[in-house]
């Protein structure tokens, strides 16, 4: 069965990217290029001495039309990357974007073999963008130089460190090129551009550009950041995105984290993600359905859903009341593991409602299945997803939530004001966006761990670093295409 476009990771490139990096690449007429994942053949119909590996059957019929002169092999790249012996002097293209879920089985082994033996040492998460890479250098002759699109993923992923540690060990000069608009117009996904060259050196520095678009001359940036690979590392934990910020911001936000007045969200508080009902319309009901099904109240526990039901500020009781005015199915069926419940709930679980419910994942493989576990009662909760910007939001309506949204427990000691204030301050709504990452549609995403890097302070800014700061948020809204294009 043929994947999907989705599955497979196939977007193919268009045309002026394909020429602008097979000029990175190519120096010479007789050099030979590879494309790792060369799809219908816009990378090696642009370069005569050529060689091509696509998977799919029916792009590789096409690729070899597009490029009579390449040499295609139809089949995994990973597979033909183990057992041949040839070597090329560049190698250029799109490698396929698989998430983790999809990217799996013996072909993940067998790319995470290869990459284990050639230094590269991915997580259970990687795509299989990084690991086309990785293998994609290792068939490079010495000096050798490559130039791939790659998701703006390079600038966040901790996944994606990895593969940033082998091509400074691996090469001499590593370029990340960040570019605002966007590469591939009908897909959320952002894309950037990675070029290196050298292969068999090593640097101690990457290159980081921020550009507004493809150049339209073919040369490389000439402009660009040099991080040292160890601030890169230890300073900003592996992430390429602050530097799309200006020096000058950059270095503000840097000197208000290392203040005494600053602290990270993590230092005072748990932040993580709500419970996993695992058959969410039947373990959320309605107050009438609740009436009607006889559900005793002590079993019912109002809950937020997801992130658009929360008030800007505060969740109070009053707000609950209104969900219950509405009828909205916001009541949690929160059962104990053991013990004996009313006949009314064992009515329920014994409906076709539920016979259907525990056959989902998460239900079948819990015991027993009708008790949802970690349903907490958080301090706070914090938008996973925003827009305009991540929302902390006070509980004082005793709710629980779901995963679409985090809880956020305050450790001992540590006052809500507090967390309140220093969230409203402009800083740490800048933080959220370093820290945080596109989802794609102009959405920031905030993991559990980048919340727990947002730093808050308690100091003042001056009106001169407050304009930077907004300026600096504005930056970052605009990479991740929030608001008017």
């Amino acid at each position: 069965m043929a994947l999907s476009q989705k599955e497979s990771g196939a977007y193919y490139t268009p045309p002026d990217v394909a020429e602008v990096l097979l000029k990175w690449a190519v120096r010479h007429e007789a050099d030979r290029l590879l494309d790792p994942s060369c799809g219908d053949g816009r990378f090696i119909s642009g370069h005569r001495n050529s060689v091509g590996i696509e998977q799919d059957a029916l792009a590789a019929h096409i690729a070899i039309q597009a490029a009579p002169s390449a040499l295609v092999h139809e089949g995994d790249f990973f597979a033909w990357a183990t057992n041949t012996a040839e070597r090329f002097e560049c190698a250029a293209g799109n490698p396929p974007f698989i998430r983790y879920q999809t990217f799996k089985g013996d072909v993940r082994e067998a790319a995470l073999q290869m990459c284990r033996r050639v230094g590269a040492h991915f997580s259970g998460l990687a795509s299989s963008w990084a690991p086309f890479l990785v293998a994609t250098a290792s068939l490079l002759k010495p000096t050798g130089r490559m130039a791939f699109v790659v998701p703006a993923e390079i600038g966040h992923a901790p996944y994606a460190v990895p593969l940033v540690e082998f091509l400074v060990n691996s090469f001499s000069v590593v370029q990340v090129i960040a570019v605002k608009k966007k590469l591939f117009p009908n897909i959320s996904e952002d894309c950037w551009l990675l070029y290196a060259d050298g292969y068999g050196g090593r640097t101690d520095e990457i290159r980081f550009s921020a550009i507004e678009s493809l150049p339209r001359r073919a040369a490389l940036p000439k402009q660009f950041t040099r991080i040292p690979v160890i601030d890169w590392k230890a300073t900003w934990k592996g992430r390429l995105r602050p530097f799309l910020l200006a020096n000058e911001a950059r270095d503000l936000y840097s000197r208000i984290r290392a203040d005494d007045a600053s602290f990270r969200f993590g230092d005072v508080a748990q932040i993580g993600i709500g419970y996993v009902s695992g058959a969410n319309d039947f373990f959320h009901l309605r107050p009438s359905q609740a009436k009607s099904l006889r559900i005793p109240s002590k079993f019912l526990h109002a809950t937020v859903r997801n992130g658009r039901a929360l008030p800007s500020q505060r969740l109070t009781p009053a707000v609950v009341k209104k969900w219950h005015d509405l009828d909205e199915q916001v009541l949690l069926l929160r059962l104990p593991r053991a013990g004996k419940v009313p006949a009314s709930i064992e009515r329920y679980l014994d409906s076709e409602a539920a016979h259907a419910a525990k056959e989902g994942y998460k239900c079948r493989t819990r015991d027993p299945w009708f008790s949802v576990p970690d349903v907490q009662i958080p301090d706070f909760f914090l938008s996973y997803m925003s827009g305009a910007e991540a929302s902390l939001v006070r509980n004082e309506a005793d709710c629980t939530c779901t995963n679409s949204v985090h809880s956020v427990r305050l450790r001992d000691g540590v006052s809500a004001e507090l967390i309140r204030q220093t969230w409203e301050n402009s800083l740490a709504r800048l933080s959220c966006e370093i820290e945080g990452h596109p989802l794609g549609g102009g959405m920031l995403k905030l993991e559990p761990r980048e919340a727990s890097n947002v730093v808050l302070s308690q100091g003042r800014l001056g009106p001169r670093e407050t304009a930077e700061v907004r300026n600096a948020i504005s930056t970052m809204k605009s990479w991740r295409h929030y608001g008017p294009a």
